[in-house]
Parts: C-alpha cells; sequence; structure tokens
C-alpha cells in the first residue's frame, strides 16, 4: 500500500507543514530549541509511517515504525503544551493542533491494528 494514498499520511504531512509554518513566529531564542523540537517531531509522523509502508515484507517493521510515529505524534502534543504554557501559542491554536494530533493519533492506531493480525 503507497504511503502517499493514506489518509492518515496526508493528514499528518499537512500537520507538519502547519506545525513547521506556526514555530517559524516563535522567539528567536527558541528556533533551535523548541520549535525545531517540534518540527522534527511533527515531520517525524509522516516519514515514519513513509518508512514503515516501505517494508510491507515484514510486519513487525511495519509495526515498529507506526509505533515510532505514534511516538512522535504523542511527543508533538507535549511539546505544543510548552509552547502555550511559554506564551508562544494561544489556546485556541493549541486546541487545533491538539484536536488534529489526536486525530491522526487515532488513525495510526487503526493502522496499527491492520498490521497486528
Amino acid at each position: 500500500m503507497p504511503y502517499h494514498n493514506l489518509d492518515v499520511y496526508q493528514k499528518a504531512y499537512k500537520l507538519a507543514l502547519d506545525v513547521h509554518k506556526t514555530t517559524l513566529e516563535f522567539p528567536k531564542v527558541e528556533q533551535y530549541e523548541m520549535a525545531s523540537q517540534l518540527r522534527r517531531a511533527s515531520e517525524s509522523i509522516a516519514a515514519n509511517l513513509a518508512e514503515g509502508m516501505g517494508k510491507q515484507s515484514s510486519q513487525g517493521e511495519v509495526r515498529r515504525f507506526i509505533q515510532m510515529a505514534i511516538g512522535s505524534c504523542d511527543e508533538c502534543r507535549v511539546w505544543l503544551e510548552f509552547s502555550h504554557d511559554l506564551g508562544y501559542l494561544e489556546k485556541e491554536e493549541l486546541r487545533e493542533f491538539d484536536e488534529r494530533f489526536n486525530e491522526v493519533g487515532r488513525m495510526l492506531r487503526g493502522v496499527q491494528k491492520r498490521y497486528s493480525k
């Protein structure tokens, strides 16, 4: 199954782009720390999904990469909470990102279930 056709990949990719654009507005002091960490974590969701789907010969490898994508998704939510609490994100921005990461996480868990059989 090519990863580009997966709804979860498309949503994760778009979400990573939006996170990237948002973090460019963080203070300069955070560009190499929190903003960079948040960008890397959000981008790794789509990247791990793509890499896992490329390893179709081994269900175990697919599951491992999907699990890493789920971990990155959860990591993003923590960085977003820090960003909000430090005043870099408005409450509404946090809520919107949180909902979107929640959705991607649910979708990833659905893909994971397909490869757990």
